[in-house]
């Protein structure tokens, strides 16, 4: 079995997450678990940039638009927040296009809304996962 990349990080930054999910529970908008775990990952002395403005590009072509990062810890991990019932697969492909977009390997996605218990998953962006992301992508352009 492969080394978990960043599985250091990735642990403190989970501890983080339980910690804010066993204070506040699941009933808050992912505003307010946003602000706590930026209160937390400071706390535990987590580098870490919130609401992340990262470039977008289309054929070599920068665009415009951005998509905004959650947070990005130890300027190498993005951490995607919800506060939804259940994670659904466009969750799962948003945080594999913001790895495949910002060239970062490791993504987690952290539901506080989730009872009664904190879910979470963890993404690596792999060769195999990026070939998978590029099928869809292509098959969604055909798609009418």
């Amino acid at each position: 079995m492969p080394e978990l990349i960043y599985k250091d990080e990735s642990y403190a930054i989970m501890g983080a997450c339980f910690e804010v999910y066993k204070e506040k529970g699941c009933g808050f908008n992912e505003a307010v678990f946003q602000e706590c775990l930026e209160i937390e990952l400071e706390m535990r002395g987590i580098p870490f940039k919130a609401q992340v403005e990262m470039p977008l590009s289309y054929k070599g072509r920068a665009l415009k638009s951005k998509f905004k990062a959650d947070v990005i810890c130890y300027e190498k991990i993005i951490v995607e927040l919800k506060a939804v019932s259940a994670l659904v697969d466009e969750h799962r492909a948003q945080v594999l296009n913001y790895l495949n977009a910002s060239g970062l390997e490791l993504g987690l996605l952290v539901n506080f809304g989730h009872y009664p218990k904190l879910e979470h998953e963890r993404f690596a962006l792999t060769e195999k996962s990026f070939r998978a992301l590029s099928r869809a992508s292509r098959a969604e352009q055909f798609e009418l």
